[in-house]
C-alpha cells in the first residue's frame, strides 16, 4: 500500500478535498479500485451519462488522483493514481493554500451587458427565450445557461466576491474561461479579437481563430447539433510586474492598477470593442458545454 500513498502538500489540499467532496467521483474512483476503464465502460458500470462522467473524470484527473491514457480504439482509458492520499495539513498562518481561492461565475450570472443581434442563451433544454432577441438576456432562467453568444462587438461583464482578507499579498491574480468567436452555424477560420478588462483596467485581447464546430465538444449536450460545439481555454494572468496572456506576456497592467479591496467587488469583462480589428462576436461556454467542465473562472494566488 505505501508504494500506492499519494502525499498531497498543504497548497494543494483544499483542492483535492473538493474533488474528492463529490459522491460521483468517490463511484468512479472506487469502480476503478477493479481495474482500468473507458469512459463508456464507467459509464456503464455507474448508469450516468456519458457528459456527467467526462466532467468528473476531468477533475479527478485535475487534483491527480486520476489518470488517463488513449485507448487502442481512441477512447480515454481512466486508472487510479493511487490507493492511499496522506494529507500535509499547514503548520503555519497562510500556509494551507498558494490559490487563496478559487471562484468559478455560471456564464448566465453577468451583471451587465451590452450585445446586438444576432445573440443567444443556451440553457440544459434549450433556447433561454427567443433566439436574436436581446432581452432575453434579462430574464431569470439566463442563470442556468450553458452558454451565451453575441455577434460583433459588445460585452458581457461579471462580479467577483475578493476574498482576500486585508493585509494579505497576493502575487497574481488568475482569469480563465473556454471562448470562441462567433459565426452563423460555426467557421472554424473566423477570427475575433477578445478583450478582457478587470475594474476598467484593459489587461489583453486574445484572437480566437475560429467559431468551433466539429468535433463535438466532450461534455456539449447531445442535442445540440450543427452549431458552436467548443472553445479553447483561454488564461489572463495579473502579476506585479505585468500581464500575461496564455503565458506571454501581453501588457503593463498590473496588480496595482486594479485597485483591489477586499469589500468591493471585482468587475470582470469580456469585450469585443468597436473598433476591434477582428470584429466577430464571441461564445462563452459554462461549466457544462465544450470541452473544459469549467465556468468563468477567477483564482487568487499568494
Amino acid at each position: 500500500m505505501q508504494g500506492n500513498l499519494k502525499r498531497i502538500p498543504a497548497t494543494r489540499v483544499q483542492e483535492t478535498a473538493k474533488a474528492l467532496s463529490g459522491d460521483v467521483r468517490l463511484r468512479i474512483l472506487e469502480v476503478l479500485g477493479k481495474k482500468p476503464m473507458s469512459i463508456s465502460q464507467l459509464m456503464d458500470e455507474l448508469g450516468v451519462a456519458q457528459p456527467t462522467v467526462s466532467i468528473n473524470v476531468q477533475i479527478l484527473e485535475q487534483a491527480g488522483l486520476l489518470e488517463t491514457a488513449q485507448g487502442a480504439n481512441r477512447e480515454k482509458i481512466c486508472s487510479r493514481s493511487c490507493d492511499t492520499v496522506l494529507f500535509e495539513l499547514p503548520m503555519l498562518p497562510g500556509e494551507a493554500l498558494d490559490h487563496l481561492e478559487e471562484i468559478q461565475m455560471p456564464v448566465g450570472m453577468y451583471s451587465d451587458f451590452r450585445i446586438q443581434p444576432p445573440c443567444g442563451l443556451l440553457g440544459k433544454e434549450g433556447m433561454i427565450g427567443c433566439y436574436d432577441d436581446p432581452r432575453s438576456f434579462y430574464l431569470p432562467d439566463r442563470s442556468d445557461a450553458l452558454m451565451l453568444w453575441f455577434s460583433e462587438s459588445g460585452y458581457v461583464e461579471y462580479r467577483f466576491p475578493n476574498p482576500v482578507p486585508p493585509g494579505v499579498k497576493l502575487t497574481a491574480l488568475c482569469l480563465s474561461a473556454e471562448l470562441c468567436s462567433e459565426a452563423v452555424g460555426f467557421q472554424h477560420d473566423w477570427p475575433s479579437d477578445i478583450t478582457l478588462s478587470v475594474n476598467g483596467v484593459e489587461i489583453g485581447t486574445w484572437t480566437s481563430p475560429g467559431d468551433f464546430g466539429e468535433p463535438k465538444g466532450i461534455i456539449t449536450p447531445s442535442w445540440w447539433i450543427g452549431n458552436t460545439q467548443y472553445g479553447l481555454l483561454t488564461e489572463w494572468r495579473i502579476e506585479e510586474t505585468g500581464s500575461l496572456l496564455n503565458g506571454t506576456r501581453c501588457s503593463d497592467a498590473c496588480l496595482d492598477h486594479l485597485d483591489l479591496h477586499f469589500d468591493r467587488p471585482i468587475t470582470v469583462r469580456f469585450e469585443v470593442k468597436e473598433d476591434a480589428v477582428n470584429k466577430r462576436g464571441l461564445n462563452l461556454m459554462g461549466a457544462h458545454f465544450g470541452n473544459h467542465a469549467q465556468a468563468v473562472k477567477l483564482t487568487f494566488i499568494r
